[in-house]
């Protein structure tokens, strides 16, 4: 059995860390400075975690070809099955004139300004994909909507990655919560309370943030209503629906107040006219398919409320568990001894051929059906998901390759075990294992899996509330959702920015570290003057 050594550079666990560190480094730097595709920096930071592992922390090299292995398999189901069935949903929607339809409705019923368009779709309408899919396909699917009504794809991408941070604590229907429960033994519906009030002030506030970014403190000024209603809402749902332990519902019924909320809000009050800010609509109609033009536009909602219905009945049906299997992964099951937990490391895939890409799935085939979308279209649509989704897939299962090699190495936890023991310095940068952790495998979910036991020992060590740093953890992790090159990989992949994913980043990633920080800050104030 491989015992995970915690400090093998030098005896030193300084100099343990900043080596534990280099395969994250390489990746952002090959990304964010040479400005090198997703696949290639992810690549580059498997290879040298690879050398590393083997070279220094001393891991088998059949031990690390069977956790990167065990990784790939992961990275494709449940992950990118779920985000290739959203895509493909998406797509069905393009070829069959429903999602021409949905940015008709957009610009009938809301006002003529991209400002506007933003907070609706960036903030509220892909909370609501995050609630269901995730894994970037919100990303996807809502900067594509936008790049149509006029926006440039860079703006897009960005500012809808930022957007896509407060709902994805609760993502999946609170999948993420119930991991952090069972990981860490404390009671999912408190940390999904604790969780929900860590996040509330970021819902509410995250819409000015974007608003100042997008169009300057002018725009703040002239947009504020718009601006409160749609993050008060939301922030004051998810603390409503969190607090009263039913955090699987948190983030749909949210982005679903908060987007209902927003259009009728947009019925009595709509922001001075600014011809700046104006969608070119000639170019628009323009743009528009002969064949598309007589749908009703009310059609256009058939995907959406079609994915988020078949999603919410999937989940309470418990249809996942039809067929699940524990598959014990072959030469790394309880091969490996973590020395930080004091426990043997289980390596067990979870195969769920019903599992929530399937429940997509079933919901692109019954929007299809609806839709009266013919088979050529649909087959369309599949060649196009699979033409789009290839580079990010490979992407993806390269990135998550990685964060399992450094799982089953011991580098991981070497790098939580260090900011673990920071002593009186850990509640501000506690935040930051969470969004090491998303980072590197682009799920909150794995995220909490991964650290969420180490907030807890680390905080009973110093005195601190346990469920409070359990929820620091997922609430710290989601900001780092951004600047995932799984996110970001398969946000690109309907735009034209794909392999220009290191510009994405270069873009997010100060605002990542900003909102990481900020949560630090709250997380601090949590602790020390509101107990």
């Amino acid at each position: 059995m491989f015992i995970q050594p915690l400090a093998p550079v030098g005896h030193s666990l300084l100099l343990s860390f900043i080596v534990a560190a280099c395969p994250i480094l390489v990746t952002l730097f090959l990304m964010g400075v040479l400005r090198r595709p997703a696949w290639q920096s992810s690549l580059g930071g498997l290879v040298v975690g690879l050398v590393i592992a083997i070279g220094l922390w001393g891991l088998p090299p059949a031990l690390a070809v069977a956790s990167i292995t065990n990784g790939v398999v992961f990275s494709l189901l449940p992950v990118m099955w779920i985000a290739l069935c959203a895509l493909l949903l998406f797509n069905v929607a393009v070829h069959n004139g429903r999602f021409d339809a949905f940015r008709g409705w957009i610009i009938r019923h809301v006002p003529n300004d991209r400002r506007i368009i933003l907070i609706v779709l960036g903030f509220c309408f892909s909370a609501a994909l995050e609630g269901v899919a995730g894994f970037g396909t919100p990303v996807a699917i809502t900067s594509a909507l936008l790049i149509m009504l006029g926006f440039l794809a860079l703006d897009a991408l960005t500012y809808v990655l930022i957007f896509n941070s407060a709902p994805v604590a609760f993502g999946g229907l609170g999948i993420p919560v119930t991991v952090l429960g069972s990981i860490t033994g404390l009671p999912p519906d408190v940390l999904g309370a604790t969780i929900g009030r860590q996040l509330t002030p970021f819902a509410c506030l995250i819409p000015f943030y974007v608003m100042a970014l997008y169009g300057g403190w002018r725009s703040v000024r002239q947009m504020w209503p718009i601006l409160l209603v749609a993050g008060g809402s939301f922030a004051l749902t998810l603390l409503v629906i969190s607090g009263a332990g039913l955090y699987s519902l948190s983030n749909v019924l949210s982005s679903s107040v908060s987007l209902i909320a927003s259009i009728v809000f947009l019925r009595f009050w709509q922001p001075a006219p600014d011809p700046e800010y104006a969608i070119d609509l000639s170019q628009i109609n323009a743009e528009k398919h002969a064949s598309t033009a007589s749908v009703p536009l009310w059609q256009g909602w058939i995907p959406w409320v079609t994915v988020i219905a078949v999603v919410i009945a999937w989940d309470a049906l418990h249809i996942a568990r039809i067929g699940a299997l524990p598959v014990h992964w072959p030469g790394l099951d309880n091969a490996v001894f973590i020395s930080l937990y004091k426990s043997v490391y289980a390596a067990v895939w979870k195969f769920e051929p019903l599992g929530t890409g399937t429940a997509i799935l079933v919901s692109a085939i019954l929007s299809a059906v609806f839709t009266r979308t013919t088979l050529g279209q649909f087959g369309a649509a599949i060649a196009t998901t699979l033409r789009q989704a290839w580079l990010a897939v490979v992407t993806v299962a390269l990135t998550i390759g990685l964060a399992f090699l450094m799982n089953y190495s011991g580098m991981t936890y070497t790098l939580g075990y260090a900011v673990s023991s920071t002593g009186m310095f850990f509640p501000l940068i506690s935040v930051f294992l969470g969004w090491v952790a998303v980072f590197l495998t682009g799920s909150d979910t794995s995220g909490n899996a991964l650290f969420g036991n180490l907030q807890v020992a680390a905080a009973h060590q110093l005195s601190l509330d346990p469920v409070l740093f359990a929820s620091a953890n997922s609430s710290g992790g989601v900001m780092g959702k951004m600047i995932s090159p799984q996110n970001i990989t398969t946000g690109v992949s309907v735009t034209s920015l794909k392999g220009h994913e290191g510009v994405v980043l270069a873009r997010t990633f100060k605002h990542s570290l900003f909102l990481t920080f900020c949560m630090g800050v709250l997380v601090v104030i949590q602790q020390f003057v509101l107990r």
